[in-house]
């Protein structure tokens, strides 16, 4: 039976995929390889709750959650998409129209570390070209079975022009940090831009949520 919580946390999604009243709606894309914690994190911060028994996410899933930032309310539809291989046809498919996105690793895992510049090369194919980026390293709580300095990450960074942070979806550190990085980022962006080319970051206000998903799908996993 689902608690009292629970259901409160559902009626508030629901109210927030419904809600019409916001200045922006920004569209974010969490990506890395499977099991560096994207699923974890976008809960962590969506509905402040972790759970460590998610399975690999299979397709792409996504959450509305609505900030206030600069004076300005704004929706964030953000997704989370599967790491493994076989389903990156999908998942590059919802680059497009993307103003930001969190490239994740799993500072306990150089595999994903390395990966990262293989999925900033997909970002710069698949997405617009002034889409914004942030790098953050997951599960800094487990300190202990470091295997990424951070100095690599940092430098990495550098070399691509994206902001770094590390993280923890367990232990919620900068969880809520990234994010507002991320939507002031894009704000700054959008900002500098308000006189030159409408470009995809402006109001998309009056336009239902499912109009901005591929044709057949509803936002579940697929």
């Amino acid at each position: 039976m689902a608690s009292a919580s629970d259901s409160g946390q559902l009626q508030q999604s629901q109210k927030d995929v419904a809600d019409q009243n916001f200045d922006y709606m920004f569209k974010l894309l969490i990506i890395g390889n499977s099991s560096v914690g994207k699923t974890s994190f976008l809960f962590r911060y969506a509905d402040d709750s972790f759970t460590s028994a998610f399975v690999s996410t299979v397709g792409i899933d996504f959450k509305v959650k609505t900030v206030f930032r600069n004076n300005k309310r704004v929706k964030l539809q953000i997704w989370d998409t599967a790491g493994q291989e076989r389903y990156r046809t999908i998942t590059t498919a919802y680059y497009r129209g993307a103003m930001g996105f969190l490239l994740m690793y799993d500072i306990t895992n150089q595999d994903s570390f390395s990966a990262a510049q293989d999925w900033a090369t997909q970002i710069k194919t698949y997405s617009w070209d002034n889409a914004q980026v942030i790098l953050v390293g997951n599960k800094c709580d487990l300190e202990d079975d470091r295997v990424v300095p951070t100095e690599d990450s940092q430098r990495l960074a550098e070399e691509l022009g994206f902001q770094f942070f590390e993280a923890s979806a367990k232990d919620n550190i900068n969880v809520k940090q990234v994010f507002e990085q991320l939507v002031d980022i894009i704000c700054e962006k959008m900002s500098e831009s308000i006189e030159g080319e409408q470009s995809p970051m402006s109001n998309h206000k009056g336009a239902a949520l499912q109009d901005t998903l591929p044709d057949g799908q509803n936002g579940c996993t697929c």
